[in-house]
């Protein structure tokens, strides 16, 4: 067998331990935990290092079960068997326990526009119809994600019946408006992901930044504005939703709230989860 450093890695494994144990112990070990949450979602909720759910459970005690999956679609949470039976899986753990869930958490919708299809949203700005189309957003998210939505609550509503029998919170979120600015994660290079939103603005012929900022705060607004309504059904009492406009910058300072196109930095995801914990705080302190 070749010589291989076997002792020097285990070294190196225990010195690596002790690296992320300091980096854990600036947060302490908190004793009040407020309760147990259960997540499903995309890179808002599973990111490097900092993403929603590690500042709600550093931040604000909460602790959570998740089977949130960096780029994955709102579309492939609702409809695909396999991710709705790895929830499902989860929440009979959480059964199993003899807990009950304090609230669902789903973050979802924007890997369903971001990417190279980003352009089928925009007309070219030297056609009858330049900008945000509003005639193909409003059948995309007033129906189609507006239906992917009703699906997903629909199956995790039934399953947290079944469970527990009661309805669980569900809590989803809207977004702010992005800055489109050609920023990938660690800038895109390569085989890294992204940039989702310039390429195609720029391919439409739009280059001002200002004008490309404006779009994709159309684009936010509609989205948005699907939620509110969605969560205004009365199938949908128990769906709350979380308003997330003006949380993060988009002035001269947006790169200290904006990572990329996509993604807040590590102090953007601790003002987004503040609201998230504003929320959860009204759900688990009713009045």
């Amino acid at each position: 067998m070749p010589d291989c450093p076997i002792a020097d890695e285990t070294a190196a494994g225990i010195a690596t331990a002790e690296r992320i144990l300091a980096e854990r112990r600036r947060f302490g070990i908190r004793e009040d935990r407020r309760g147990l949450l259960v997540a499903e979602g995309d890179s808002w909720f599973d990111y490097p290092r900092r993403d929603i759910l590690a500042a709600l459970q550093d931040d604000a005690g909460w602790e959570i079960v998740s089977v949130a999956h960096l780029g994955d679609t709102l579309e492939s949470m609702s409809y695909n068997d396999a991710q709705l039976t790895g929830l499902a899986r989860q929440l009979e753990w959480v059964r199993a326990r003899g807990e009950t869930p304090v609230a669902i958490l789903l973050s979802g919708g924007g890997n369903d526009f971001a990417g190279p299809e980003f352009g089928v949203f925009i007309g070219h700005r030297n056609s009858a119809r330049p900008g945000a189309d509003e005639a193909i957003l409003a059948d995309f998210i007033g129906c189609r994600m507006q239906s992917a939505l009703a699906h997903f609550v629909g199956a995790v509503t039934r399953m947290c019946e079944s469970l527990f029998d009661r309805r669980i919170p569900i809590l989803v979120h809207g977004y702010d408006y992005p800055v489109p600015d050609g920023r990938g994660f660690l800038g895109g290079w390569g085989p890294l992901p992204g940039p989702w939103l310039g390429p195609s603005l720029e391919a439409k012929n739009f280059t001002d930044l200002a004008e490309k900022k404006r779009i994709a705060a159309r684009i936010v607004d509609l989205y948005n504005a699907m939620l509110v309504e969605f969560t205004g059904r009365p199938e949908a009492a128990h769906v709350r939703y979380v308003d997330l406009l003006g949380t993060l910058h988009t002035g001269d300072d947006y790169r200290d709230y904006w990572a990329n196109e996509l993604h807040p930095t590590g102090h953007g995801f601790d003002l987004i989860s503040g609201k998230f914990a504003a929320e959860l705080d009204r759900i688990a302190l009713p009045g």
